[in-house]
């Protein structure tokens, strides 16, 4: 009995000595993060430490994983022999003339049709539109405000939905958009009505984050959630719910 003793004795003093784990999120160790899908940073639990804690396309700023920005918006900003084409640096379409369809010239990278004539407004300058296979001066610039949709219960954006919204970016800075833009997010029916609105929410903030960081100034830019209350499409298929998992503008 008295050995017994001695041993719950020494049971108990370890417990002392060692201390009851610490609740979340505080941490001594990654294992104590990762029901959470954390790791333990400076004794707390964090979503990242590292760009290797986040998924591909992310990059951990804070301590958060959010979205990476373009690579480039302008051909400057690529080297040389390399031209911007979707927000990414790729080889240039030629080098020289010879590299081009009959009739056309290379132009910084790119094959050019001379003599102003065009067959889309691709083939005109900066500031030129194509009209009747000629380059004229394009008219104002009207911005792209399609919505940008999302897949199925996810907020990350799509690497299409981050070129749409470099795109936007570029418009909005180069016409000076001015005033608030709210962002309305939007679900489908499947899930309860609650998760639908903080997934819609989720989104909308995703992409605020990722106008943020292409320079669109966030005090513009307001966040709203609407869950699965507006959807585009009633019907009960895949098609209608790839339209209603959204984000709207308005202006």
């Amino acid at each position: 009995m008295r050995q017994i003793s001695m041993v719950a004795g020494l049971a108990l003093a370890m417990v002392f000595m060692t201390g009851c784990p610490k609740p979340y999120p505080n941490c001594e160790s990654d294992e104590q993060c990762q029901e959470k899908g954390e790791v333990c940073v400076q004794g707390t639990c964090q979503e990242c430490a590292t760009d290797q804690n986040c998924k591909e396309g992310f990059t951990c700023q804070a301590n958060k994983c959010v979205p990476k920005g373009p690579e480039c918006t302008t051909d400057t900003q690529c080297g040389d022999g390399s031209i911007c084409e979707a927000g990414k640096c790729a080889p240039a379409q030629c080098k020289g003339d010879d590299q081009c369809p009959s009739g056309s010239k290379c132009e910084s990278g790119r094959c050019q049709a001379p003599q102003n004539t065009c067959s889309t407004s691709a083939d005109c300058g900066e500031g030129q539109e194509c009209k009747g296979g000629q380059c004229v001066t394009a008219g104002p610039k009207e911005c792209n405000w399609e919505p940008v949709g999302f897949g199925f219960n996810e907020a990350t954006l799509t690497s299409e939905s981050q070129s749409r919204l470099s795109e936007l970016a570029d418009c909005i800075k180069s016409t000076k958009v001015t005033g608030k833009i709210t962002l309305e997010g939007h679900a489908d029916e499947r899930g309860t009505e609650e998760y639908n609105l903080q997934l819609s929410n989720r989104r909308a903030v995703s992409v605020k984050r990722y106008l943020s960081d292409l320079g669109i100034p966030a005090r513009s830019l307001e966040t709203v959630g609407y869950g699965e209350t507006r959807p585009l499409n009633q019907a009960s298929d895949e098609g209608a719910w790839s339209q209603n998992r959204r984000v709207e503008f308005r202006r």
